[in-house]
């Protein structure tokens, strides 16, 4: 307890004891208590039920992504499966430097990369725009039943959604039904090379963008609403409010969601262009996944299948750690914020 004078004589009994708050600091400001670290025991406890719940996808991830990582030793040795990882004679680097002088490989790395680009393009702003249409519909019937339909291609599989394609848009489909009745020429869609990159991404959109606009509308969900009333309460409308206030609310969201797509931007879809090779060609379907599966499972040189993933691979971190990067530049934390 710490003692202070009052104006006044100086004397014995004008000395008073004043209490000082020792919570304060020199400013007067009252320091901020810290929570007290909670150990292991505790947190495990606490989130039990949690980890519990997660613990089968936690399973899978392992057993079936991280796993299989220690075969990657097989893109550094003439792999022979009747001898195994452990007995199969060593390559070094030899499956790399065959991989990088076929001219397939490059051919399939620059698909990968073209409809990669298109993909990226038009299939990325499609679950944004979903969102923000969503969330202007008043109706909460009528967001459950749109919310319903788009979700409900997502469980579909790739050989349903090209079936269904091919019923519209193959030979002998909807479209050119429509065109023989108007006495135009047919144009097989699902079988011409020059728009298959465009065929794929619709696809893609139409299986896909409906699950994507999860997460995003989830970012808007987290916008205060209060920011809605005080913009529309100084006369802004319904696009200044989506363009000051919505997408700067989802920027962080779509920058995580742009870092993650760039470091999948390899991943096109392997059974999706594997279904659809022998109708277009190799020429336009060929991508780094299906020469991995042609030129070494089938073509039993899993040396040379397992260098182009682990090429692949590398490719996807170091684009990943780019698209980190720029968005750290761009002020967003991105994948994980920086250390500076």
């Amino acid at each position: 307890m710490a003692t202070i004078t009052t104006g006044g004589p100086v004397g014995p009994d004008s000395l008073q004891p004043v209490p000082v708050d020792k919570g304060r600091s020199r400013t007067g400001r009252r320091r901020r208590a810290r929570k007290p670290s909670l150990s292991w025991r505790v947190r495990l406890h606490r989130d039990k039920s949690l980890i519990i719940m997660t613990l089968p996808a936690m399973l899978l991830i392992i057993a079936f992504n991280y796993l299989p990582m220690f075969g990657t030793v097989t893109a550094f040795q003439y792999y022979d499966y009747i001898a195994g990882v452990m007995h199969s004679p060593w390559a070094g680097v030899e499956n790399f430097r065959q991989l990088f002088v076929d001219p397939a490989f490059w051919h399939a790395f620059e698909n990968t990369l073209v409809l990669s680009f298109v993909q990226l393009v038009l299939f990325f702003p499609i679950p944004i725009a979903l969102a923000i249409m969503l969330n202007s519909v008043l109706s909460s019937k009528a967001r459950s039943f749109v919310q319903a339909v788009v979700y409900l291609p997502h469980f579909f599989s790739w050989v349903l959604v090209i079936t269904l394609f091919q019923q519209m848009l193959g030979g002998a489909g909807v479209l050119n039904h429509f065109l023989a009745t108007q006495d135009m020429s047919p144009w097989n869609i699902m079988a011409d090379p020059d728009t298959f990159k465009y065929l794929v991404t619709a696809q893609a959109v139409w299986k896909e963008a409906g699950w994507g606009i999860i997460v995003f509308l989830a970012a808007i969900a987290a916008i205060d609403p209060e920011l809605y009333e005080a913009a529309a309460a100084d006369g802004a409308g319904r696009w200044r409010r989506m363009w000051h206030i919505t997408l700067p609310g989802m920027s962080g969201v779509v920058v995580l969601m742009l870092v993650l797509r760039l470091g999948n931007a390899l991943s096109v879809g392997f059974e999706q262009f594997l279904i659809q090779r022998f109708a277009v060609g190799s020429d336009a379907s060929e991508v780094l996944d299906t020469y991995a599966y042609y030129y070494g499972v089938v073509a039993n040189n899993f040396g040379l299948g397992a260098a182009a993933g682990l090429f692949k691979g590398v490719v996807s971190l170091i684009l990943i750690f780019a698209a980190n990067k720029l968005a750290h530049l761009l002020g967003e934390d991105g994948l994980y914020r920086s250390s500076k």
